[in-house]
This record gives C-alpha cells, structure tokens and sequence, in this order.
C-alpha cells in the first residue's frame, strides 16, 4: 500500500469487495466498542497511552478515546483525514508500522487489529511493538486464522476456497494474474497465519491469552462488531437457524487445541509484555 494513496480501491463501487469494505467501513464504531469490552475484561480503559496500530476507518481509535491519550497511526493518508476524531489527546500520525516514531516503552496499550496479515514483515514490526510497549503493558491483536476450515471454504478476504493456504508469492503466481489481475503489484495482500507460528513469534516476550470464548459469546448475543463477511454472517445464520448455538457454546474454548487451530476463523489475543 502507499503511503498517501488517493485513488482507494476500497471506495470502489465496481471493485469485487466493495460491499465486504463497506460492511466493515459501517460497522467501524461497533468494532471499537467491542475491541473496548475485551479491553476493559483485563485492565480499567482509562487513563491509558493507547496506539491504535494500523488504524483504518478509526472506530476503535474513537471508542477508545474517551479518558485515555490515542494515537491513530495508519499508512493511508486518505484514511486518517476520513477519521473524524478531534481532541488534544486524539493524534493522527501517517507512517509505516516498520519503523515506528516513539520512544521506547512509551504506551501502556497496542491495538493489532486485522494487520499483522497485511505487514510485509510481521517479525520486524513486532520488534518495534516490542519497543515501544511499557513492561506490563498490553496487545490487542486480532487474525484471521491461515488454517481454519471455514477459511479454507472461502478466504476472509477474497471470498475464494484455499486462497487462505497460499502465501503472498504464491498468490501473486497463482491467485491474482486470473481473479485479481489490477491487484498483483500490491505488497500488502493478505497473508494468514497459524496459531502456532503466532505463538512462535509472542511467546518469548508475551504472555499470551486467547479470547475465542468470550468473542462467540458476543457474536451469539448479536453483537455486530465481530464479523462483516458474506460467508460469515451466513454461517452465522444457519448456526442460529439449526439451533446449534448450545452446541457450539459447549465447544468453544481459550486452549491452543484442535478447535482454535482449525475451526476458529478469527484469532483474538490479549498479550500482556512480560
């Protein structure tokens, strides 16, 4: 992506994802209100130095405002001047999550929410989220899991069967020269990541803490913030549809087992720096 790009493909109407873009895009303040209740499960959200790390539409910036001193940091000029936010302790800074410009162990709270698929290089910018993240202080991090079955059916992000597998070489070779061919010069498409590699890359320096539970019982009660796909919101009707919601309640857990490595399409963490 680059950086101060106009011409978004994302506000394309004849674009194949748009109306996926503007599900998410409608739904921005949800999210951050919901990425706020899994916060507040952990640490009081006030009276904190939040960075809002690849900040998009800037729901969760907005909703986390409030009380604490955020920083909306995205790679999209466009982005930024969209957000709507204004505050002293509101700032809006455009830069690339490789090379972060802040102090060491300036923040108490990192929000990662569906980037660190996007990143070039997940390592290199966890090592600056290292950095700048106080002893103690938390991520919130959220994925899409490379090997869940319902991404396997149909990708999060291009609603296609096996696309999830591939790598970005890969797609670039395979993928995007037949169903995306004005998209195969991007550096950023989206390339999903096990539970175990994202174990391999925070379990050194991070406790770690899955919230699957405590998202499915949210996304059951109806909360809108979770999911904006076609094929996920479908999913989720038929689960409602067939009465399987005691089912899958009776299932779903926070262990790095069978049904988070396979089944779940979305990885929620809480990491606490150690």
């Amino acid at each position: 992506m680059e950086i101060g790009k106009t011409n978004a493909a994302w506000l394309d109407e004849n674009h194949p994802n748009y109306n996926r873009w503007k599900r998410s895009r409608e739904i921005s303040i949800q999210r951050g209100e919901f990425v706020k209740k899994i916060i507040e499960g952990v640490v009081p959200s006030s009276g904190l130095k939040i960075l809002d790390l690849g900040s998009g539409e800037g729901g969760t910036s907005a909703s986390l405002a409030s009380g604490n001193k955020v920083v909306s940091f995205d790679i999209s000029k466009m982005r930024l001047l969209r957000q709507n936010q204004h505050s002293k302790d509101f700032l809006k800074i455009l830069g690339d999550a490789s090379s972060l410009p802040f102090k060491d162990k300036l923040f108490d709270l990192i929000i990662m929410q569906d980037v660190i698929e996007h990143l070039p290089s997940a390592e290199k910018t966890f090592t600056e989220v290292k950095r700048i993240l106080k002893t103690g202080g938390l991520v919130y991090l959220s994925t899409p899991n490379k090997f869940s079955l319902f991404n396997i059916v149909a990708d999060p992000h291009w609603g296609f069967p096996f696309v999830s597998l591939m790598n970005r070489h890969q797609q670039k070779k395979y993928f995007l020269p037949i169903f995306r061919k004005s998209e195969i010069n991007r550096n950023d498409t989206a390339q999903l990541i096990s539970l175990k590699m994202l174990c391999k890359i925070f379990s050194n320096d991070f406790e770690l803490s899955l919230k699957t539970l405590e998202v499915v019982n949210e996304l059951l009660k109806g909360n809108k913030g979770i999911i904006w796909s076609e094929f996920h919101i479908k999913l989720l009707s038929f689960v409602k549809k067939l009465n399987l919601v005691k089912a899958i309640s009776s299932i779903v857990n926070n262990q790095q087992g069978f049904v988070n490595n396979f089944f779940t399409p979305t990885f929620y963490f809480v990491l606490k720096k150690k």
